[in-house]
């Protein structure tokens, strides 16, 4: 008897274990990042997103973060959202190469100004319907981008096109990788964090960043020359298993919900901003080269090339029958009138 009793409670103690496990894992998301955990992309952004959401569900939801790949690399960050290799996801369209055609118009020359002004206009498109259906997988929070990338080098004083002619640049997607080949570049894709090893090692020349990038991933170490010509922008999503979030009870959702669309993006842009003032700082501060190119879709030698880029994507897009891909590209130029450069 007192055996039976004895695997009874051994028993009830199991199912007991059991259920509590599962309820602690019904109660927990795991959200997947690139950017280095000590990064004030991470801390004040999705850290602050996590905290966020955890006091509005009051302590019954918790949101475990994963910088630095330790979930999912880069590049399968957003199908691992999909899978449910994580939760939650944060990572760039772009390096799922053609999954996201329409979003990544808003990485054009001349879409956007700064990060708050691209992450207003990228969320502003998603909301108002003209990219939805290529996130109809996943359930998406917020959207955002950098600020404008330019052209860092170790060695190489870049003031003109021709200058470019050979050298191996790192481009963070194709449509930037499109826009250095018409520049006379030969673009390496690679995700940010293997940057760092690859300029040190030689592997490449130079790359293509905003500032931001050039501070968070530490570039500015090893890069010399500058050239501030603003030819295209990253654009980011950060997103969520849509089994992972109907799973959650209603308080549960309200409080993801509540911590969603233009709001969040709008705190990244400020953020990102921010960086992107301390990266180019820093680099003064270093004594670099920095060249300046202003409004390069009116200079002479710079024009041409970028707007070759901007035909030649479009083009492509309604060639694999996105017919309404200028559709896209004119909403987008209608949101950047009325998305203001700073978010206040």
């Amino acid at each position: 008897m007192n055996r039976i009793l004895t695997q009874c409670l051994l028993a009830a103690s199991i199912a007991g274990f059991t259920a509590a496990s599962a309820a602690q894992a019904s109660n927990t998301l795991r959200m997947s990042h690139f950017w280095p955990d000590g990064s004030g992309i991470n801390q004040e952004i999705f850290q602050a997103w996590a905290d966020t959401v955890q006091e509005a569900a009051g302590g019954e939801l918790q949101v475990e973060n994963y910088p630095s790949q330790t979930l999912t690399r880069a590049d399968q960050a957003y199908q691992g959202a999909v899978s449910g290799i994580s939760d939650i996801a944060i990572t760039a369209q772009g390096y799922t190469a053609g999954r996201f055609p329409l979003s990544q118009i808003v990485e054009l020359p001349g879409v956007a100004d700064t990060a708050s002004q691209g992450a207003c206009i990228l969320q502003t498109l998603y909301d108002d319907g003209h990219i939805a259906d290529e996130y109809d997988d996943t359930k998406v929070l917020f959207m955002f981008t950098t600020g404008p990338g330019y052209l860092h080098t170790v060695d190489n004083d870049i003031q003109s096109p021709s200058d470019l002619s050979g050298m191996r640049i790192r481009r963070p997607t194709a449509v930037a990788g499109e826009m250095l080949e018409q520049l006379g570049a030969q673009p390496v894709g690679m995700p940010a964090p293997d940057i760092y090893t690859s300029l040190q090692r030689g592997v490449i020349d130079g790359l293509s960043f905003p500032w931001e990038g050039m501070k968070v991933f530490r570039l500015n170490e090893l890069a010399n020359y500058h050239t501030q010509v603003p030819f295209y922008s990253l654009i980011f999503v950060a997103t969520m298993n849509q089994r992972s979030f109907d799973r959650l009870s209603d308080e549960q959702q309200a409080a993801i919900e509540a911590n969603m669309g233009m709001q969040w993006s709008e705190v990244a842009g400020r953020v990102f901003d921010g960086l992107d003032e301390a990266g180019k700082q820093e680099a003064e501060e270093a004594g670099h080269t920095i060249r300046v190119i202003d409004n390069p879709l009116e200079h002479d030698e710079w024009a041409g090339p970028l707007e070759a880029g901007i035909e030649n994507y479009l083009s492509e897009l309604e060639a694999r029958g996105l017919d309404n891909a200028r559709d896209v590209y004119e909403a987008a130029m209608a949101a950047r009138d009325a998305c203001p450069v700073e978010q206040s």
